[in-house]
């Protein structure tokens, strides 16, 4: 850590406050990155993969507090710096990969809204994206001395082959219209069929003449048209994170869980066979969520076999090369150095402005190791929030002594609120994504997972006394 480095009021602020709040902040990520340079590395390798027009796809594996969401976010800041768009969201109750009720929709246009580049890595990235197609599409065209319409179909030819790859690059027709003659409306209206914020073809048929929309049934299939059309834009490639999939393990209704299992399941086998051209998914989630084998991944057979870890990785020998990263505990010398990053960030970088030694630093440890044990550098969320509150209150009152303090430090154990199941799932009659492009209706019989159970018998869910 350097003493001279200044940190910028505004990325200090967000790091203090987001810290306070249990939550990770959007920027000043290597004021405070500590540990796991292994795997990182490896995640390195694969953006660079994604970059050279490959594919790659990574399950993020920690317990409850121990930094997946803080290492994902790490990762999209280098794909940034790698020339990738990155698109990112918390799968939630509402927010899934597959269902007939509209929320695989709903996840794909949180993507859309939080889609970030380099130069706008706040998100709402979208409508700069379609601008530089466009605007190197126009350049192309006086240099040739074409229609600049000729050429955005000319670059968009090899989409037609995709899934909906014809409407989409119709759409992005109709906003280079928009934008040639004006009409802001038009515009407006593709870059919402974009989003996905279309929910009926006929309102999209009647703005855009279009006869498809972005639904629950075809939304992998517009992430790989997005890859490749952010190439065509001049990216490197697509990064996608999807975090907090703890909400696909705690589906009651069994079909449900089965049937986002498959959508993974052909997100897997594509990234791996390296047909997914320029894209990259990173998964993030909790040991139970990969190796339950009741509700988890490993309920589905097809997925146990592939996410199997090697078996020749221990304690001491790793492999980093599979599909399944599991994030190494923090050590207590990372902590200490992590604590350090802490007190330097809040003192702007100045370190004649410190509010506690590095004596107060292994007292703070000592006493977290008191209260919860090796939990305080394992799952490190609560001591980091605890360590800024104090450092909030020392900043506050000159006259405190950290010493005197310190006694009333309350940490207790990270609890994962997430284990608990979710209601029962309303949608009865939800199709497998493999069914879901068919005509038919949906059908009543329960379909059997690979593993031989039924898909509804999910520990004894339907039983009732």
């Amino acid at each position: 850590m350097k003493a001279a480095e200044v940190i910028h009021p505004r990325d200090r602020d967000a790091i203090i406050q987001s810290l306070r709040a249990g939550v990770v902040p959007h920027r000043g990520f290597r004021h405070i990155q500590v540990g796991r340079h292994l795997e990182l590395k490896a995640l390195v390798r694969d953006v660079d993969a994604i970059a050279d027009a490959g594919s790659a796809i990574r399950f993020i594996i920690g317990p409850f507090g121990s930094g997946k969401t803080f290492f994902l976010s790490l990762v999209r800041a280098v794909g940034l710096q790698r020339k990738l768009v990155t698109v990112q969201a918390d799968l939630a109750p509402d927010r899934r990969l597959f269902s007939t009720g509209g929320h695989a929709r709903q996840l794909y246009a949180e993507l859309m809204r939080n889609m970030a580049t380099r130069s706008r890595p706040d998100g709402k990235a979208l409508p700069a994206v379609v601008e530089r197609f466009a605007s190197s599409a126009v350049r192309e065209a006086r240099e040739r001395g074409v229609e600049p319409l000729a050429v955005i179909q000319e670059r968009l030819e090899s989409l037609s082959e995709m899934v909906g790859g014809y409407d989409f690059a119709h759409v992005i027709g109709a906003y280079w219209q928009g934008h040639d003659m004006g009409d802001t409306q038009l515009q407006t209206h593709a870059i919402r069929w974009l989003r996905g914020e279309f929910s009926t073809r006929t309102d999209a048929r009647k703005a855009l003449g279009v006869r498809t929309i972005i639904d629950d049934r075809n939304v992998y299939d517009h992430l790989k048209l997005l890859a490749r059309f952010v190439r065509l834009a001049g990216y490197s490639g697509l990064l996608v994170c999807l975090d907090e999939l703890v909400n696909l393990y705690k589906l009651a209704n069994g079909r449900a869980r089965n049937s986002n299992y498959e959508q993974i399941l052909r997100i897997l086998n594509d990234c791996l066979q390296g047909s997914a051209e320029g894209l990259g998914v990173l998964f993030g989630g909790t040991p139970e969520f990969l190796t339950d084998t009741r509700r988890g991944l490993y309920s589905y057979q097809a997925l146990q076999s592939r996410l199997a870890e090697n078996t020749f990785a221990d304690s001491e020998l790793v492999d980093l090369s599979g599909p399944v990263l599991r994030l190494a505990n923090l050590s207590p010398e990372d902590v200490f150095v992590l604590l350090g990053k802490l007190r330097h960030v809040y003192a702007s970088g100045d370190s004649k402005r410190y509010l506690i030694p590095d004596e107060g630093l292994h007292a703070f440890m000592h006493h977290c190791a008191r209260r919860i044990g090796d939990r305080y550098f394992r799952t490190p969320r609560n001591t980091i929030r605890e360590f800024v509150s104090l450092l909030a209150v020392l900043d506050q009152n000159p006259g405190a002594s950290w010493s005197n303090l310190l006694p009333n430090v309350r940490i207790e154990e990270e609890e994962n609120p997430d284990l608990a199941p979710l209601p029962e799932d309303a949608e009865v009659g939800e199709k497998s994504p493999n069914a879901a492009s068919g005509n038919g209706s949906a059908t009543t019989a329960e379909p059997t997972p690979e593993n031989g159970t039924s898909a509804n018998d999910d520990e004894l869910s339907s039983f009732r006394l």
